[in-house]
């Protein structure tokens, strides 16, 4: 027997999702067909699948390779229905996660460090890349996906699966470089630009590895939130040149979030001699004189999600510590006004779509 199934009541490969046609990002209903099940793969019942900035980057074309029809979502949860023959880590009824990408070489230097999102010959995106069979790879806005098993991760028993969502990308996008320059030490300082998505699972994690968390934004609004919510413990608004004169010299590392242009020479100046900071976000340039990297040692860096290994662990520790992203779950027949409001950041702070129920 080459699988062990249960039964659904979808047909054999028909997958029900929401997809853009054109530039125009409008998401409508499509249905569609999945590739078989392999002897390796995993094929899961779509529960929830968060709502990510890189859902209206692809489906309005931002990047210019867009294919349509375009099915978004990388953060998918759900619960295995099926497993190939040579799957031996997930059984049929297991809680399990889908990130950013669901396929890379697994031969390079890269995949054989775990880290096979820096694939060198490119990982495979959960949407609009290359998938194994040569189609176009459509995401977590369906009901459900098939998956090569090394790019799934088990969701902790009592971790509530709407919850996990968000973990597979904004999550793991912070908390990689985080554990990279050995940020999870007690009594180190940490500055967050940007308190949305990601920004505010940066403030969840900096808290839980008992560090000095400080938020960086240009909104007061958002002041009582990450104080007395999150826990912050100081919140700055950046274009206020006395508050961030008054940080010069006190940063060990500064997560940036922010994707809306800004300048870098103010955050280099608030970091330690040593100090990194390390970009997220994605805005259109980045602009700094030297002398803000050579005057202390600072450096910048970048980063994208993270490896497998440690999106495993990065769960794990969030159901370990209680770490749960902000979360406001919708149907998704209003995906289309949620992500308006999320070019408008107008979400607190992470667009969760009820995948099971909307396609029942």
């Amino acid at each position: 027997m080459s699988s062990e199934r249960v039964m659904e009541e979808e047909g054999e490969g028909e997958c029900h999702g929401w997809a853009a046609r054109d530039a125009s990002g409008f998401l409508s209903p499509y249905n569609f067909a999945r590739r078989a099940v392999e002897s390796d793969d995993v094929s899961l019942k779509i529960t929830h699948c968060g709502v990510c900035y890189a859902d209206v980057s692809w489906t309005r074309n931002k990047y210019g390779d867009s294919e349509y029809p375009l099915v978004p979502g990388h953060e998918i949860v759900g619960i295995v229905k099926e497993v190939g023959s040579n799957v031996h880590r997930f059984k049929v009824g297991d809680r399990v996660g889908v990130g950013t990408y669901v396929n890379s070489c697994r031969d390079c230097e890269y995949c054989g460090m775990n880290i096979d999102v820096y694939c060198s010959k490119g990982a495979v995106r959960t949407f609009n890349s290359v998938d194994v069979d040569g189609t176009i790879t459509k995401g977590g806005y369906s009901s459900y996906i098939v998956v090569h098993q090394r790019y799934c991760f088990k969701i902790p028993n009592d971790y509530p699966l709407a919850l996990a969502a968000p973990l597979l990308c904004a999550g793991i996008t912070v908390y990689s470089p985080m554990m990279r320059y050995k940020m999870n030490q007690p009594g180190k300082s940490l500055g967050v630009i940007g308190l949305g998505g990601l920004g505010h699972l940066a403030v969840k994690f900096g808290k839980a590895f008992g560090l000095s968390v400080t938020v960086f934004s240009t909104s007061i609004s958002k002041k009582d939130e990450a104080l007395k919510k999150l826990g912050a413990d100081k919140f700055v608004i950046s274009s206020d040149e006395e508050q961030m004169k008054a940080m010069v010299n006190s940063l060990n590392f500064i997560i940036d979030t922010a994707s809306g242009d800004h300048p870098f020479d103010p955050y280099m100046s608030l970091l330690k001699t040593g100090g990194t900071l390390v970009l997220v976000g994605f805005p259109s340039e980045v602009k700094l004189h030297p002398i803000s990297l050579i005057m202390g040692m600072k450096s910048i860096s970048g980063s994208v999600t993270g490896g497998i290994k440690e999106s495993q662990e990065m769960l794990d520790f969030c159901a370990a510590q209680k770490i749960y992203p902000e979360i406001e779950i919708i149907p998704i027949k209003y995906i289309n006004e949620a992500l308006e409001r999320l070019i408008k950041r107008d979400v607190k702070y992470r667009f969760v779509i009820d995948i099971e129920n909307s396609f029942k």
